[in-house]
């Protein structure tokens, strides 16, 4: 994800001309069409009304929290006769409902946006939103009625008992037990939370830097990315660290080591000036939050209500990682090193943060003959994506057809409608905005828009989802280009639009991807599997001078190989991450807060290569936000998923398999976190759980 913006009840936190199916279904009447067909299946499909100007984003606010008062009212004057699960528990879940729709839409156009003053108007206005949901925990006379109602101990089953349970640890983990001042003070601390949280995000978000280069500076970056970003200048070329795609072309393909270490510079200050006192205020309020709800940590708050369930046992998972995979760690660097002898002919030189990426992709080309830059002549963006589609309609069992979208933010905006192949049945909408811009969010995510619930009417609310991503643009002689990495990225940010689209939780709380954070990567990551695979590629990936051209075989199991043979180095960089954030919130307090900074550049230097000196990665790292000692979670999720991988390995038409598909459908994505997501990963595989896969996936025996 992988970033989705997710606000609760409980807290704010940062998320083709024609159709293609597999199956025997044709749906038509455009979007239309495909609303009045809902209606036959008890559902309703429909699309957010963004608003267009300042005033109708603050008007938006202030009707939605007077509507949003009035509902808590109605709730708060209920006597204990007359309380009942449809009007307490039901009804603060209609009223999260009401308000995600809201702050879904507003965190969108806060991202996406082609209007600076739109942005930050978003901007203001979620702030707004989020300091009046903190209150929704503290309303008294609300949480006298939803008490009162427990306090009859009523029967519930399945969703019900569930969603009971969880709303009753909303409040206690609000401090609802509290003395009253005590619980103010908690309420104050969480307002101002969000408030900064938000401000970070934005931080991240609007950070630019163009970093100015000769072409001679830039010898071994392909051709191709130099014609895209010619500056004026007659020699003038011109790198945006903050944009992924440029960075990563760079430090890749760049044979000056003064280059990647400049613009590795460069990028890991991004935000700093703006973010490092924000994150250290963050810390500091996040535990002494906890401290206040009588936790250790803020991170043993956070996993709490996570797989995990606490900080000790997330560390111990990632610590154990980290010195299974140290010797294949160690050999790597020293691959990479004997790469830099030779080429600097320097017989001590060393392997530093800004070379890794390079010697990696050196190593490959060398040892084994992959040369990602080639490859992407095999991935132009528009067959890559057909070929998805057919793929998630074949073993989903549906059928996606492009709808023209009534508002468009950007101009080369898509909308699909999603349907099930059998039956017809609306499952759905998915926009796709897929190409940077000034002032668009810089990274890959899926934006939940409009989540899945059964209304108070009986009728199914439909989701609404968007893909935002960033890959190359097309140019004027080629169409945009993927790189493997970019297609995996594609694979993996629909995989959340499927598990948010398929939904079949009765409750918004529990819809789609509104599950366990250390789970919540692991249907998304499976996925990540089939770009793996030859049948999968030959599907779809073609040379686009040549469509009669396939991947050849040997460089698809050279590039297996080669991403073993680097695996120890980008994994070990993943758990820096996980073990950064983790040591964040558990070590830094309000009197340390100053230590941030220090402390995330020794965790990260500690656990894969030395940061350079006086730079803040941290400011830039907008997980440490939405993730919240949560980063753990993707390599948790990363175990998890390899696990469920066998499934279509093993099966007779392989990553093909519609019955295995159908199971994925029905077990993980349908019920969302309406159970226990232990149940549902356990009845897909069958069995218990093995960690045997992840351990196979990433070049090691066993973790010790």
């Amino acid at each position: 994800m992988h970033r989705i913006i997710l606000l609760s009840l409980a807290m704010a936190s940062l998320l083709t001309a024609c159709s293609t199916t597999t199956g025997p279904a044709r749906f038509t009447g455009g979007l239309k069409g495909f609303q009045e067909r809902a209606s036959r299946f008890d559902s309703i499909v429909s699309l957010p009304t963004f608003e267009t100007t300042t005033d109708e984003i603050f008007a938006t606010v202030t009707n939605t929290i007077v509507a949003g008062d009035a509902a808590l009212d109605r709730i708060g004057q209920l006597q204990p006769r007359q309380v009942n699960f449809r009007n307490t528990i039901g009804a603060l879940d209609d009223l999260g409902f009401q308000v995600l729709l809201v702050a879904n839409r507003l965190s969108l156009m806060e991202q996406t946006s082609t209007n600076a003053a739109i942005r930050e108007a978003a901007t203001a206005a979620i702030k707004t939103l989020e300091e009046w949901m903190v209150g929704l925990d503290y309303r008294e006379d609300v949480y006298r009625a939803v008490k009162a109602y427990a306090d009859r101990k009523p029967r519930l089953r399945g969703e019900d008992a569930k969603l009971l349970f969880e709303t009753l640890r909303d409040y206690r983990r609000a401090g609802l037990d509290l003395p009253k001042a005590e619980r103010d003070e908690v309420e104050r601390m969480r307002k101002e939370l969000a408030a900064l949280s938000t401000d970070f995000q934005n931080n991240v978000t609007k950070a630019t830097k163009a970093v100015k280069f000769t072409r001679a500076e830039l010898d071994g970056v392909p051709e191709s990315f130099l014609e895209q970003i010619k500056g004026e200048g007659e020699d003038e070329y011109i790198v945006m660290a903050n944009i992924t795609w440029h960075y990563i072309t760079v430090m890749e393909n760049a044979k000056s080591e003064e280059v990647r270490k400049r613009l590795l510079i460069e990028r890991d200050n991004l935000a700093r000036e703006e973010n490092i006192p924000l994150i250290e205020k963050i810390l500091a309020l996040r535990d002494n939050i906890a401290k206040k709800l009588g936790y250790k940590s803020w991170a043993d708050y956070a996993t709490e209500v996570k797989m995990v369930k606490n900080a000790a046992t997330a560390i111990e998972f990632l610590e154990k990682l980290k010195a299974g995979l140290e010797p294949k760690f160690r050999a790597e660097l020293e691959e990479y090193r004997k790469l830099k002898v030779r080429e600097t002919g320097d017989p001590n030189a060393q392997i530093h943060i800004w070379d890794w990426r390079y010697y990696s992709n050196l190593l490959k080309k060398e040892k084994y003959n992959v040369d990602a830059e080639e490859l992407r002549v095999y991935f132009p963006y528009e067959a890559v994506l057909e070929g998805m589609f057919a793929i998630y309609q074949k073993i989903f069992g549906l059928h996606f057809e492009r709808v023209e979208a009534p508002y468009k933010w950007v101009d080369d905006l898509e909308l699909y409608a999603v349907s099930d192949a059998k039956t017809g049945e609306p499952l759905g909408l998915f926009y796709l905005d897929m190409f940077p811009r000034e002032g668009k969010y810089n990274h890959f995510a899926q934006f939940g828009v409009i989540d899945g619930k059964r209304l108070g009417n009986g009728l199914y609310q439909r989701p609404v989802v968007a893909l935002v991503c960033n890959f190359p643009p097309k140019s004027a002689d080629r169409p945009s280009l993927l790189s493997h990495n970019d297609v995996t990225t594609l694979f993996h940010e629909f995989g959340h639009a499927m598990h948010s689209i398929l939904t079949r939780a009765k409750y918004s709380r529990f819809s789609g991807t509104s599950v366990p954070r250390d789970f919540v990567e692991a249907p998304s990551q499976m996925l990540e599997n089939w770009v793996w695979d030859k049948t999968v590629l030959d599907s779809f990936a073609a040379d686009y001078r040549d469509p009669s051209k396939k991947i050849p075989a040997e460089i698809l199991e050279k590039l297996k190989e080669a991403r073993l043979a680097t695996e120890g180095t980008r994994y070990r960089r993943q758990l820096s991450f996980g073990l950064m954030d983790l040591a964040l919130h558990t070590r830094i307090t309000s009197d340390n807060a100053g230590r941030a900074l220090p402390l995330s550049n020794e965790v990260l230097s500690d656990v894969f290569l030395p940061m350079v000196p006086d730079t803040a990665f941290l400011a830039y790292f907008g997980h440490i936000i939405g993730y919240s000692a949560g980063y753990y979670g993707y390599a948790w999720a990363d175990a998890i998923s390899a696990d469920m991988a066998t499934v279509f390995e093993n099966a007779p038409n392989g990553f093909f398999d519609e019955k295995a598909g159908m199971k994925l459908r029905r077990e993980i994505y349908e019920p969302g976190d309406s159970r226990d997501v232990n149940i549902s990963i356990q009845r897909f595989l069958g069995r218990e759980r093995s960690l045997e896969p992840f351990l196979k996936q990433i070049g090691i025996g066993e973790a010790k």
